[in-house]
This record gives C-alpha cells, sequence and structure tokens, in this order.
C-alpha cells in the first residue's frame, strides 16, 4: 500500500474526528471528543475489517467474494440462534452459550465459504454469480426462519421471542490502575485517564480483528502457505508447475475467508446488539470489499480502510452525544440520514479510483483448468 493512500486515510480521518470536535467544542473537552470517537470507531470498524480480511484470503488465492455480505448476514443468524436457544431451553449460563454461539457462526461462514468454493473452484461458474447466490441464499434463509421460528402461532416458541442470551462485556486493561497513581487525585488528569482507557476497552471480537489483521499480514507475506496462496492468485499454472495443488489451495483459503466473514458476523448478534433484524448487515459486506480493494488486497492496507469507514459512521454516532450542543449553522447534522451517507459515499468516491488505481492478483476471478 503507498504512501499516497496512507496519506489520504489519514486525512479522512482526521477530517471526520476533527468534524466531531468542533461540533461538540462547546463541551470543552477535546481529549474526551477524540477519544470517543476512536473508541467508536474501532467498535464499528471490526465487522469491515474482518470482512475486508475474508476477501483478502479470497481473493489473494484467485477467487472473488462479493458474497461476504451473505455470509455475515448469514452467520449473525446461526450465531445468536445458537446462543439464544441454548440459553432459554438448556438454561446455559451466559458466557458459555455466547461462546458456542460465535463457534456456530465461524463455522457458518466456513460453510458458505465451502458453498461458494464448490460453485467457483469444483463447477468453474462465474464468480460474481456464485457470490451472488450466497447473498441471496442468506437473504431469503435467515428471513424465512426468523418468521417461522419466532412469528405465528405454529413457531417454535410461540409467536414470541425469548430472551437473548446477552452479549460479550469489554476485555477491561488495567490502563487506569497503572497511571492514575500519578495523578495525584487531580480530577482532570483522572478524567483524561478514564478517556483514554475507553479507547482500550474493547469486547473480544473487536481485540479478535486487531490481532488477526498482523497474524493475517505475516501468514501471507512471511509464510511457505502465503507464498503458495499468492502463487495460485497470480500465476496458477506456474505454481501448479511446481507441484502446488490449486483447487485445494483455493478451496482452503476460500473457507478461511468464510470463518473470517462469520466471525464479522457474530459481531452483528453476539457483541454488538443480542438480537436478530432482517438485512441487519446493511451493506457492511460490500463496504469491506470496498476497504479490501482501497488497501489493494493486503491485510493492513484494509484495516487502514476500514478505520476510515469506521470512523465516517462513529461520526453519526458521536454527533448525537453532542446534539445539544450543535451551532446552528451546523444543524443540518441533527438530521442522522446526512451523516449516514457517508460511509456510503466514501465507498462510491474509492471505488472510481479518484485516488488512484489498485492492482488485484494476476488470476483473480479467473478459473483454472489444469
Amino acid at each position: 500500500m503507498d504512501w499516497k493512500r496512507f496519506g489520504f486515510i489519514a486525512l479522512i480521518i482526521t477530517a471526520l474526528f476533527g468534524a466531531v470536535v468542533m461540533v461538540g467544542q462547546s463541551q470543552q473537552r477535546p481529549l474526551l471528543i477524540i477519544t470517543s470517537m476512536l473508541a467508536t470507531t474501532i467498535s464499528v470498524a471490526t465487522p469491515l475489517t474482518l470482512g475486508a480480511l475474508a476477501g483478502v484470503f479470497c481473493e489473494r488465492s484467485g477467487v472473488v467474494n462479493i458474497g461476504i455480505e451473505g455470509m455475515m448476514l448469514s452467520s449473525a443468524f446461526f450465531g445468536w440462534f445458537t446462543g439464544m436457544y441454548l440459553s432459554n431451553v438448556y438454561g446455559w449460563t451466559l458466557m458459555p452459550s455466547i461462546v458456542t454461539g460465535t463457534i456456530v457462526a465461524v463455522f457458518t461462514g466456513a460453510l458458505m465459504g465451502l458453498l461458494l468454493a464448490w460453485l467457483s473452484v469444483t463447477f468453474k461458474v462465474d464468480q460474481i454469480i456464485g457470490g451472488t447466490v450466497i447473498n441471496i441464499l442468506a437473504v431469503g434463509l435467515t428471513g424465512f426462519l426468523n418468521r417461522q421460528l419466532f412469528f405465528g402461532e405454529t413457531s417454535l416458541f410461540g409467536g414470541t421471542v425469548p430472551s437473548s442470551p446477552g452479549v460479550y462485556s469489554a476485555i477491561h486493561l488495567p490502563i487506569k490502575e497503572i497511571f492514575a497513581p500519578m495523578c495525584g487525585g487531580g480530577e482532570i488528569c483522572l478524567e483524561n485517564i478514564n478517556a483514554i482507557n475507553r479507547v482500550f476497552d474493547q469486547k473480544p471480537i473487536a481485540w479478535a480483528a486487531i490481532i488477526l489483521v498482523f497474524v493475517s499480514h505475516y501468514v501471507l507475506f512471511r509464510t511457505r502457505w502465503g507464498l503458495r496462496t499468492r502463487a495460485v492468485g497470480e500465476h496458477p499454472k506456474a505454481a501448479d508447475t511446481v507441484g502446488i495443488n490449486v483447487e485445494r489451495m483455493r478451496y482452503l483459503n476460500v473457507i478461511i475467508g468464510g470463518m473470517l466473514a462469520g466471525l464479522g458476523g457474530a459481531y452483528f448478534t453476539i457483541e454488538s446488539i443480542p438480537s436478530f433484524e432482517p438485512l441487519m448487515t446493511n451493506g457492511r459486506g460490500f463496504i469491506s470489499l470496498a476497504a479490501m480493494i482501497f488497501g489493494n488486497w493486503t491485510p493492513i492496507g484494509a484495516w487502514a480502510a476500514a478505520l476510515v469507514f469506521g470512523s465516517s459512521q462513529a461520526l453519526q454516532i458521536n454527533l448525537q452525544l453532542f446534539r445539544e450542543s450543535i451551532p446552528e449553522q451546523w444543524a443540518f447534522l441533527q438530521q442522522s440520514y446526512v451523516v449516514g451517507l457517508t460511509p456510503y459515499i466514501l465507498t462510491m468516491l474509492i471505488l472510481t479510483g479518484i485516488i488512484g488505481k489498485t492492482m488485484p492478483p494476476a488470476a483473480d476471478g479467473q478459473p483454472y483448468e489444469k
């Protein structure tokens, strides 16, 4: 990823953060505003990061995956349903039920990845069509099961939605405990430490997404597995010539991509909101694809791009916190749909190539004939 892209990312994030600080200037707490924005950005960028990583693994091996949206949606439903069912029917305690739900969500993503690989690698179906099948299947299947299981007199729970198993709690790092003694009891100092501490109080899937960015980068660019993955995505015939099983590598990488997308789906119902709504992914899978492209098919670049989209979503959330202090000239920002358009406008700008052209893997989207 070149410095021009990183510079653009830094510019956009700075502008979005600056907008929130400017709107909330009457609060006289710039550090509190910035840390609130940063904490929200990291959180809401989590599914985008995982979706972008899913795309990186798939497309680095030569398989286009536009089915990330469907993988996330189906994983969100089955992960939530598993956790809720175990909690309500079998009485499992909070943590085992949501951990099991997360595992099921990842497994669901793997199954969707297997389906995409089966269509694209074995039957050599057009990969765009294969991804579209995944999306349509996920929308229809989750919508149908949601109606049949929870609504109607003959539904599984008699027409009522049972109580949710809950969501993950934030992982608390001892930032406050370490630095608070340095304040000497100063109120402003303690307030600043509390604000900074909020950035690090993220939930498990959010931390996992950050760790997986660096693990993925190492695997793809520092290991034999990564070399083989990139080989089958760039020049599969040459890879086959030296004994690399092209079909096997593509299958495994698409399944890995499905697992990452499944973990991203678990974010929606197990880490963010303990309930399922039809179409609740709301285009995040497609935004993840834009982040992957803008990140030039690299994990760190994709994460940086996901933070741009995350900060644009955090803009809407944080502006609501300072709703009463918005100056008159910025009153239009009180309309949630105005700032809500920001992620999608950025997606269109990036996909038009306004920041420069990207170079996908040479064999991306091309079925391999042995």
